[in-house]
């Protein structure tokens, strides 16, 4: 059962072209923007793999107990809380007149909540709902009370009577106000209480019913970057703006593997080079929640021994030398029958932020880590952000697929 608002509140002109082809689907422009910042956080005491690591089990075992009906062990909820790392930041004004927080998107959830730093404020718009909201992040949670408000995402984009968490309580969010969640609606299941059953529209969701955009997906830009913060960043609700990718925009159907299929999971496979097979055909996530690229642990062997990398373990992450960054093949992701380049640039680690990692200024590190698992567990990767920085990506609710295209970052050289 869904709660939320269906009704029409208005309308903007916006135009969108679905060409029904596999794999090829191009679109027509559909500019509702807003622009988005990449910040670094390194007052954690983990490093980025560590926390990284903690979302994946998390997101798995959570999937897993959701589909089995069994409450999460408390080893798993219990995980300590640690401040993300590396984050997107959206500027989301509430109520009215508009506070505006500053929240992480996040496309592994799908509650939307204020309160983890600035104190959130009602207005004449804001009303208390009878629920309670717990969410757990792996890294982090919130607990707090539900309030129905108005919610602006930008010029164009104010949504009427949006559920949104107000934390009475939360952990791993030092400097940011809480989380824009844009995954699929179901993740909200069992995060209200007395409402255990009940769904809670995604901002998404809104903006589609009330007739804002004319399709129920949202695209994401983001681009590669050595600085500590920068705008950098895009969300395009209802359409795509085709400035920020090139060529054709390829979609593949969410996986129906579990438990990647309770998040937005596709089926992939990766090589090395021309013919080096590093991971199989098998099913894991897209998650703008994640720092790194995430492969199973046989995977990440197979990475390991034919990059000739070391582990560093003050850092958590591969090293290489400069000769074999020199000589270093490009990873051929391919989804659906097409296949994606990720450069050797596009797998190492900005070189000018590795003082802020606990790195050495001179070594060359490599963005491509140990999901925690092998293979055939069922959510056996997660394509973090240093992937969704070189591939432009369409979430698309209403036809249950992720596109992908290239962009001018694809084969950058920034890091």
């Amino acid at each position: 059962m869904a709660r939320g608002f269906s009704s029409s509140f208005f309308s903007l002109l916006l135009a969108l072209t679905l060409v029904d082809a596999t794999p090829v689907v191009q679109m027509r422009d559909s500019r509702v923007s807003l622009s988005i910042a990449k910040k670094f956080n390194f007052t954690g005491s983990s490093t980025i793999l560590a926390r990284d690591q903690a979302r994946a089990k998390f997101l798995q075992a959570k999937a897993k107990a959701r589909l089995s009906g069994v409450p999460l062990s408390s080893d798993v909820v219990s995980t300590p809380a640690d401040n993300q790392v590396v984050s997107y930041i959206a500027e989301v004004g509430v109520g009215n007149p508009a506070k505006t927080f500053n929240l992480i998107i996040d496309t592994g959830s799908s509650n939307t909540w204020v309160g983890a730093t600035q104190p959130f404020t009602q207005t004449s718009t804001t009303r208390q709902t009878r629920d309670r909201l717990a969410v757990d992040y792996g890294s982090g949670f919130v607990r707090g009370t539900e309030f129905i408000d108005t919610v602006n995402l930008g010029p164009g984009l104010t949504i009427v009577g949006q559920s949104l968490g107000v934390a009475t309580s939360s952990g791993g969010f030092d400097g940011v106000d809480g989380i824009l969640g844009i995954g699929p609606v179901d993740l909200t299941v069992d995060t209200l209480s007395p409402d255990t059953t009940s769904t809670v529209p995604t901002v998404t969701d809104n903006l589609f019913a009330q007739g804002i955009i004319p399709e129920d997906l949202v695209a994401v830009s983001f681009e590669p970057s050595n600085s500590i913060e920068i705008v950098n960043g895009e969300l395009t609700w209802g359409g795509t703006d085709s400035s920020k990718f090139v060529g054709a925009l390829n979609f593949a159907p969410l996986t129906r593997t579990s438990p990647a299929s309770e998040f937005w999971g596709i089926d992939q496979s990766i090589r090395l080079g021309p013919s080096t097979n590093i991971m199989s055909n098998t099913a894991g996530i897209v998650d703008t929640g994640t720092t790194l690229m995430l492969i199973p642990t046989d995977a990440f062997s197979r990475y390991e021994r034919a990059t000739g990398a070391k582990m560093d373990n003050t850092v958590g992450l591969l090293k290489i030398t400069n000769n074999q960054f020199i000589s270093l093949p490009s990873l051929f992701f391919t989804i659906n029958g097409v296949t994606f380049e990720f450069t050797a640039n596009a797998q190492i680690f900005p070189r000018a932020l590795n003082t802020a990692i606990g790195g050495d200024p001179n070594s060359i590190y490599l963005i491509v880590g140990s999901v925690g698992t092998p293979s055939g567990e069922g959510l056996d990767f997660i394509n973090g952000q240093v992937w969704l920085e070189r591939f432009y990506t369409v979430f698309d609710t209403a036809n249950n697929r992720i596109g992908f295209a290239n962009t001018p970052f694809t084969t950058s050289n920034i890091n």
